[in-house]
């Protein structure tokens, strides 16, 4: 059973007095498993936060399937296993976070003592201790963001879903927010967040989904996606006269007693490593330079 499943979700809106449709979402196909950290990315309007609305119901879709832990994302139910943290989370500035976790447990019938306990444990799941009784307002951004986190998960969902969770924190603010969602990863939660921050998103996730312009252009593990994705062949090698890489019109770098060429594809590899062997040169290595998450992302935009 898929935590989240996506088929083929579409979602258009009108201006203008109706008289023109936008095409917001065109086909977005996805499944996030349980227990696993999934990635939601693309440019800004791609349609991220349109589809994380339609998946809590703020929003209709036009067409498409989603289903949360097997049954349809619209019942009661369902909602009930969801947890958002959205972009630029408010909340009454003069609650403090004592109160703002009460007030969020009450709204979902916990119990006051069950309650009491619950808060204390978000308190110092976030790293807010010592600050339970001081008013939001005094707060920072990295701080609301904690308290964000910490509401969000008042109830105990199984799937949480965090919109740009990492917008606007200082870089020791995204360390500590990472260390958190690992840890309800390990407690066996299920998390789905959008980002533009790719260094973070590299960082987490099991599986990454990547939509443009409101279609899903590539899913899948994050390991299979850079390990099938190679930017380049390093070819080192040594034993061969300079004149010999001159005629074949080979560009090379002298690097100690070797050399280095470079080649785009697999076929140039092969057909660089057979000029070294018939010139009477010896291959050092022959190195694949990965391409990163970000460059996976920069060629998908450019195709």
């Amino acid at each position: 059973m898929k935590a989240l499943e996506i088929k083929n979700l579409k979602k258009t809106f009108k201006s203008n007095f109706l008289l023109k449709q936008y095409h917001v979402l065109k086909d977005i196909t996805l499944s996030v498993e349980k227990g696993e950290v999934y990635g939601f990315l693309g440019p800004n309007g791609a349609g991220k936060t349109t589809t994380i609305k339609c998946i809590l119901g703020l929003i209709f879709p036009d067409a498409g399937e989603i289903t949360l832990m097997g049954q349809p994302a619209n019942t009661s139910e369902s909602k009930k296993k969801l947890g958002f943290l959205p972009e630029q989370p408010y909340f009454y500035d003069y609650l403090t976070p004592v109160e703002l976790l009460t007030f969020t447990g009450m709204l979902f019938g916990i119990p006051r003592q069950q309650l009491a306990k619950k808060t204390h444990e978000l308190i110092r799941l976030v790293g807010l201790e010592g600050k339970e009784n001081i008013k939001l307002r005094k707060f920072s951004k990295g701080m609301v963001q904690r308290i964000g986190l910490a509401q969000t998960l008042v109830h105990d969902p199984e799937l949480l879903i965090l919109d740009e969770p990492f917008s606007g924190l200082d870089p020791i603010g995204r360390k500590e927010l990472r260390d958190i969602i690992f840890s309800l990863k390990e407690a066996g939660k299920t998390i789905f967040f959008s980002s533009h921050i790719l260094q973070d998103m590299e960082l987490m996730v099991d599986r990454v989904g990547i939509i443009l312009a409101g279609q899903t252009r590539k899913e899948g593990k994050l390991s299979d996606l850079i390990s099938l994705s190679v930017h380049d062949y390093e070819i080192a090698f040594t034993g061969l006269a300079e004149q010999v890489l001159t005629d074949n019109h080979l560009t090379f770098t002298p690097r100690d007693k070797d050399y280095i060429v470079r080649a785009d594809t697999q076929q140039e590899s092969n057909r660089i490593i057979g000029i070294i062997n018939r010139g009477g040169g010896h291959i050092l290595s022959v190195t694949p330079s990965k391409m990163t998450l970000e460059d996976i992302f920069l060629r998908e935009i450019k195709e």
